[in-house]
């Protein structure tokens, strides 16, 4: 039997923090965990044999969005903002990902997609995966990167997705996903951090609504 815990992983420490009306935080995992979506289903989703023999752990996020591995080999990074108001989520994903693309590319990073609704790929493999949480006033992004994490990994562990966004076309995990690493580009966590966080604890919440509305 596979024990489901409550989403508290670091990353969502901003969104609890009551004394910061914004944040922005980048963590590496320490370990292997898996991360549900918040309408996915353990038996839809996870290849329960290998899960419990390779003792990982499972969470589930308040978040939407599809089942996640995180690694030792992926950055994580989330950005809390505080809004007037909510409309399509698909907007708020693009201001986001666009920002994040206009990042990458300063590090050499070619042909960048912003691709479905919440994913970045290069070319037509994705990379990236994000969701988004919102609460009261508060809009919770959150993202993992793919940096080195070989797609064996999601191969052991997760299913083929319910859901899927349309450019995926019923491909597998492994023609479907990819890394940094494999594309050819062998840039540090911390190169990546330096490249990314600027932009992210720049963000503009005016600039999110105006671009929720175009």
């Amino acid at each position: 039997m596979i024990q489901i815990k409550k989403y508290d992983l670091p990353d969502f420490q901003i969104f609890f923090d009551k004394e910061k009306k914004s944040g922005c935080l980048f963590w590496v995992p320490d370990d292997y965990y898996i991360v549900l979506g918040n309408s996915n289903k353990p038996e839809h989703n996870l290849i329960f044999r290998n899960v419990i023999n390779d003792e990982i752990e499972v969470y589930k996020r308040p978040s939407g969005g599809e089942t996640v591995i995180l690694s030792p080999n992926t950055l994580v990074f989330s950005v809390k903002v505080v809004v007037e108001k909510f409309l399509n989520p698909s907007r708020h994903f693009r201001y986001f990902n666009d920002k994040i693309i206009e990042s990458l590319k300063t590090l050499g990073i070619d042909n960048l997609q912003y691709k479905g609704i919440s994913d970045i790929a290069i070319g037509d493999r994705k990379i990236l995966g994000s969701s988004i949480y919102r609460k009261r006033n508060i809009l919770f992004y959150h993202a993992v990167l793919n940096i080195a994490e070989p797609v064996e990994t999601i191969e052991r562990y997760l299913k083929h997705p319910v859901k899927e966004p349309g450019y995926r076309k019923g491909r597998t995990h492994r023609e479907f996903v990819t890394s940094l690493h494999n594309e050819g580009y062998f840039l540090s966590m911390e190169q990546l951090r330096k490249a990314i966080e600027p932009t992210l604890t720049a963000i503009n919440v005016r600039e999110i609504e105006e671009q929720s509305i175009s």
